[in-house]
């Protein structure tokens, strides 16, 4: 698997390497890959700073040092969300300097606590709009497994970063499946929690009405499962802590979806790939039970009606609220701006409403089956210029996102946990995702049945982790 975060984690814990040398490496890895576009802003003397006290609490205090999963492994944070104290985010926006920085979210401190050292922000899209990762203000980037193709978007910096081993793990957000996307394209895992499990506060507002989640794209399920363990819970509102679900893997009903209907068809190796890790878990014993695009076609529609509402209202109250000079942003910016403010009272109720009741229908599913196996991109990542934002068609640009990734937003307006991983590689040698969504809560049954299909070994990393020991 050619090293993860875990492994990296374990070579400083038991002294192969320093974290100080971890940071250089990093810091020389992203030097060399510059021109893949995947660091939007770095601070060396941050992280080394981070760096030299983790190594220092190791000599002084190494039982607080010991409890620290990932205690000197260096990472990047997203320019979008948090904030993290000393990282002047811009979310891929003129409108904002970089400059100052805010004090830790409740999330931002976790991520230290865990023993991360920090130094950098990851390239996303102006506001997080789109599912390529190509801002006006740069850097474009590019996916180390073929340059000429997104890294996906909205976190495609961070998963340009873990894919490239600049670092082994990564911070990102999910508001429309900007965390598996990139994670599909580069050829990571990466999972969008149950809603309310990871911490928003001190400020909420990040979270888009419920439908944003923040965690990390991962070399690895471990990774995942270590960085959910130690990230979520008492995340203290708006919504509720989700319990934890006491997972019976026994024989399991694995739902299996190889359809996205005629209007956002899916490739057929991409079906084909969903099917065969359904065969996989059958061999272990688990029932698997068809579903049809019937099943999903209504929640489908309702989730990208409701993902363009919601960013559209958020972030002309954001340009409201803030003062912003609307008119230094992209052309598509302002007009998802000016698509909020157009949007009446009533109908954003009804889209709210429909919401729920997508939510509803998902759970009426779930009373059959105990997962679901779905496609997670139509087809293999998009060339760079895909997903331009130099124009105001907001219809035409949700058309082509719903396109590449017919069943992203699914699991954001429905607050349900979807995971992504690859199973396999096309004939180009790009990663072959699988999704897979759980209950509510049920995230340690997403983990275990990702961890059974990664040990199928069915994919590679391309690029070692920066500093990791052979």
């Amino acid at each position: 698997m050619r090293g993860d975060a875990t492994d990296l984690a374990a070579a400083i814990r038991y002294g192969r390497l320093s974290a100080a040398e971890a940071m250089q490496a990093s810091l020389a890895s992203a030097a060399r890959q510059e021109p893949l576009g995947a660091i939007a802003y770095l601070d060396a003397a941050m992280g080394f700073a981070s760096a030299n006290g983790r190594d220092s609490e190791r000599r002084s205090a190494p039982d607080r040092f010991a409890v620290r999963p990932f205690a000197g492994v260096p990472t990047l944070a997203k320019d979008l969300g948090g904030p993290f104290a000393g990282l002047p985010v811009t979310a891929g926006s003129g409108l904002f300097e970089r400059k100052g920085g805010e004090a830790d979210s409740d999330l931002a401190a976790r991520f230290r606590d865990a023993g991360f050292c920090l130094f950098g922000l990851t390239t996303s899209p102006e506001f997080g709009l789109s599912l390529a990762s190509e801002p006006a203000i740069g850097p474009v980037c590019r996916n180390p497994l073929d340059p000429a193709r997104t890294a996906g978007g909205s976190s495609g910096g961070a998963a340009a970063a873990v894919a490239a081993g600049i670092v082994a793990i990564a911070h990102a957000t999910d508001a429309g499946g900007s965390i598996r996307v990139p994670a599909a394209c580069c050829g990571l895992v990466g999972m969008k929690p149950t809603r309310g499990a990871i911490p928003g506060g001190p400020s909420f507002g990040n979270h888009l009405a419920g439908i944003a989640s923040e965690l990390a794209v991962c070399r690895s399920v471990r990774d995942t499962a270590l960085i959910f363990d130690r990230l979520s819970g008492k995340s203290r509102g708006p919504f509720p802590d989700p319990s934890r679900v006491d997972i019976d893997n026994g024989r399991l009903r694995i739902g299996l979806l190889v359809d996205t209907g005629s209007v956002y068809p899916t490739e057929g190796v991409r079906l084909a790939t969903v099917e065969a890790a359904a065969r996989a878990l059958e061999s272990d014993g688990h029932e698997v039970v068809p579903l049809a695009w019937a099943d999903f076609e209504w929640a489908v529609a309702s989730s990208g009606r409701a993902f363009a509402d919601i960013v559209s209202v958020n972030l002309a109250a954001l340009i409201k609220a803030a003062a912003l000079d609307e008119g230094r942003a992209e052309p598509l910016t302002q007009a998802f701006a000016a698509r909020g403010r157009a949007l009446s009272v009533t109908s954003l109720w009804n889209t709210l409403n429909d919401a729920v009741l997508v939510s509803h229908k998902l759970w009426a599913l779930f009373d059959r089956v105990d997962c679901i196996l779905m496609p997670m991109l139509s087809s293999a990542p998009l060339v760079i210029g895909s997903f331009p934002s130099d124009h105001a068609d907001t219809d035409l640009h949700l058309e082509r996102m719903m396109a590449f990734a017919p069943l992203a937003c699914l699991a954001n307006i429905s607050g349900f946990p979807a995971l992504t991983l690859p199973f396999g590689q096309d004939e180009h040698a790009m990663p072959l995702p699988v999704q897979i969504m759980a209950p509510m809560g049920h995230e340690p049954r997403l983990l275990s049945l990702a961890a059974r299909l990664e040990a199928d070994e069915r994919w590679q990393h391309r690029f070692p982790v920066a500093g990791l020991p052979s």
